[in-house]
């Protein structure tokens, strides 16, 4: 699609008019209706308003003439899995995994090797493909290039260990040792719980990147632990034994 064909349909699935689209943006009806014939295009400053207002990246807003990558772990970039700044604006270097709220998840590149084969062998790799390809591949990428200068992910790893010292205060009975976190997206982590009325309720916010993991009770038994943080809160979810409905236990930070 061409930039005209991207806004008009855009401003068309929100069931706005020209003219209510122009005041969103601060500019004319004439200034929309050049988008949208083709004559112009917006200017810069507009294409980040349009980016924000229609939460897509400016990529799309453009008709997606570049084919974006992940320049930490190569991932494919479709709008709902670019990062975002810490006012909203899309990164479009990264993904969520990758980049969170204006900082960078990983520091060490064995951690994200160990997070990424895993997805890569259920996709038809072996884990020693997988391991060769991203160890080959990864280098090559901007974040790794750049490491030295971008200042990588330590401010975010003391962040991380800072969480991981609260989880293990916490002596939750059955929970292992927490020793690790990795992000995770919030629309890719299946957490709901059930309303008194029964209606189930998404407990995090699709659109967020948090730290988690998961872990099998240390002493053997049938229970799962699923942890979960961000700046505001940790979460326990413990999991019975057949898949049922998680005990969520949210410790609120102060």
């Amino acid at each position: 699609m061409n930039t005209k064909d991207v806004i008009f349909d855009l401003r068309t699935k929100k069931g706005l008019s020209q003219d209510e689209l122009a005041e969103k943006v601060f500019v004319t009806r004439q200034a929309v209706s050049r988008w949208e014939t083709g004559e112009t295009v917006p200017n810069t400053e507009t294409l980040k308003l349009l980016s924000e207002f229609f939460d897509v990246s400016i990529n799309t807003l453009l008709g997606s003439p570049r084919k974006l990558f992940c320049q930490c772990c190569g991932m494919p970039l479709e709008d709902e899995v670019i990062s975002k700044e810490k006012d909203g604006a899309f990164n479009e270097d990264y993904c969520k995994w990758c980049y969170a709220d204006g900082e960078y998840t990983y520091s060490d590149m064995d951690d994200l090797i160990d997070v990424c084969v895993p997805h890569m062998a259920s996709e038809g790799f072996t884990e020693e493909q997988a391991r060769a390809y991203l160890k080959d591949m990864l280098p090559k990428l901007d974040y790794w290039k750049r490491y030295d200068e971008l200042g990588g992910g330590k401010k975010f790893e003391e962040f991380k260990k800072q969480l991981i010292d609260e989880f293990n205060a916490l002596h939750v009975e059955g929970l292992p040792k927490v020793e690790k976190l990795n992000a995770l997206v919030g629309s890719y982590v299946n957490l709901e719980y059930r309303l008194p009325n029964g209606q189930k309720v998404k407990f995090l916010d699709d659109g967020a990147t948090y730290l988690g993991n998961q872990y099998e009770c240390e002493f053997g038994g049938d229970r799962c632990f699923g942890i979960l943080a961000n700046m505001e809160f940790l979460l326990v979810a413990t999991y019975g034994e057949g898949g049922s409905d998680p005990e969520l236990v949210l410790y609120k930070k102060r």
